[in-house]
């Protein structure tokens, strides 16, 4: 027996023609305490019931100090059903698999990463020196260990020590796809960001907050919060920005994706809202894919000689949400241009057909 009460069976089904890997499936609090209101919970486990194993699992807060979600990582094949149960008992050790800090030491540096792939993005210690940048850098890996703390331990994060380094080059770009204000068709770059706030660190999910300081956006006043959150197993971030504008008419901005000189592969695909690089290879060092993939509807994509864009619009004070992130050939997963666009199409169409969780 789980627990002094009737038992629930937490039902995840996948109704698509996908098979899902590693989904990190998020299930309300509340509806666990409905069936299991004895919970303890520093001492339970989350079973398959069909294997009789544990499965790993996060509870969720988002900043706040209740428990929001129970987050469990699954496989469900396409036209599957997996069936969970919840019993006492001491879980198993969970691999921790994504991670994010404000790095101070490295002029106020913020970076994250998971299993697959690593990010920074720059503060306001780094502001009008040489090195600043405007858009999301990426760290490429071929461990599923973390690495941010060892590679700013050891400094020399440009060279591969084995597990990877930081070849990707920003500039005064948005790299790899970060969103700034598009206005009178000119990308209007804010300062980097100046608060920070963790609201959930691993080990199957990691959601930070970044603040942006009130800018001049080409005669626009704007302020903007990104709420940037990184599964396990996931090669995107899930990134919700709110802009704060004086304007009652929506405002355009564009995600970008910096674009190399040398030969690259690009794919526009506007009509679902997908972005795709593969960039060209650099020298001993790999190839790296980046993509972005909008869930409002985009008014247009161009290439200009910095960057491919994306232009979308946003209102005033509402969450617009995207995502956007990386890939190395390196990683023996993903290793030309055909496998990265596929897992941007199979990604986006996961997004249409989430998974239905359902507590019995």
């Amino acid at each position: 027996m789980a627990f002094s009460q009737a038992k629930g069976i937490i039902e995840i089904q996948n109704n698509s023609d996908l098979e899902r890997k590693e989904a990190v499936v998020a299930i309300k609090w509340e509806t666990i305490l409905s069936h299991y209101s004895q919970i303890d919970t520093a001492n339970f486990v989350v079973i398959n019931t069909t294997t009789k194993k544990q499965i790993p699992y996060q509870l969720e807060h988002k900043g706040l100090p209740g428990i929001q979600n129970l987050l469990v990582q699954v496989n469900v094949k396409a036209k599957a059903t997996v069936r969970l149960s919840i019993q006492k008992g001491k879980p198993n050790p969970i691999e921790v698999k994504t991670y994010a800090r404000f790095v101070p030491e490295r002029k106020d540096d913020f970076a994250w990463e998971n299993d697959k792939i690593a990010f920074r993005t720059y503060g306001k210690a780094i502001e009008n020196t040489n090195e600043d940048a405007y858009g999301f850098d990426v760290w490429v890996k071929r461990t599923n260990k973390m690495v941010v703390n060892e590679r700013y331990k050891l400094g020399n994060y440009h060279k591969d020590n084995g597990n990877g380094m930081d070849y990707y080059h920003v500039g005064h770009t948005l790299g790899a796809g970060n969103m700034a204000p598009y206005i009178k068709d000119t990308i209007r770059y804010s300062a980097n960001y100046h608060q920070w706030k963790v609201l959930d660190n691993g080990p199957l999910r990691t959601t930070f907050q970044l603040g942006y300081d009130e800018w001049n956006a080409g005669g626009v006043k704007v302020k903007a919060v990104k709420t940037i959150s990184l599964d396990a197993g996931s090669q995107l971030n899930r990134v919700e920005n709110v802009y704060t504008f004086e304007d009652n008419k929506p405002m355009p901005v564009v995600v970008g994706i910096i674009k190399r000189p040398e030969q690259g592969v690009v794919s526009l695909n506007e009509q679902n809202g997908i972005l795709g690089y593969w960039e060209p290879t650099f020298k001993e060092d790999g190839t790296t894919g980046v993509g972005a993939i909008l869930t409002t509807p985009v008014k247009n994509m161009l290439v200009n000689k910095e960057q491919l864009l994306a232009v979308i619009e946003v209102k005033n004070n509402e969450a617009i949400v995207y995502y956007t992130g990386a890939s190395w050939d390196k990683a023996g997963k993903i290793t030309n241009s055909g496998q990265w666009f596929e897992y941007l199409d199979r990604f986006s169409q996961e997004l249409k057909n989430p998974m239905l969780v359902n507590v019995k």
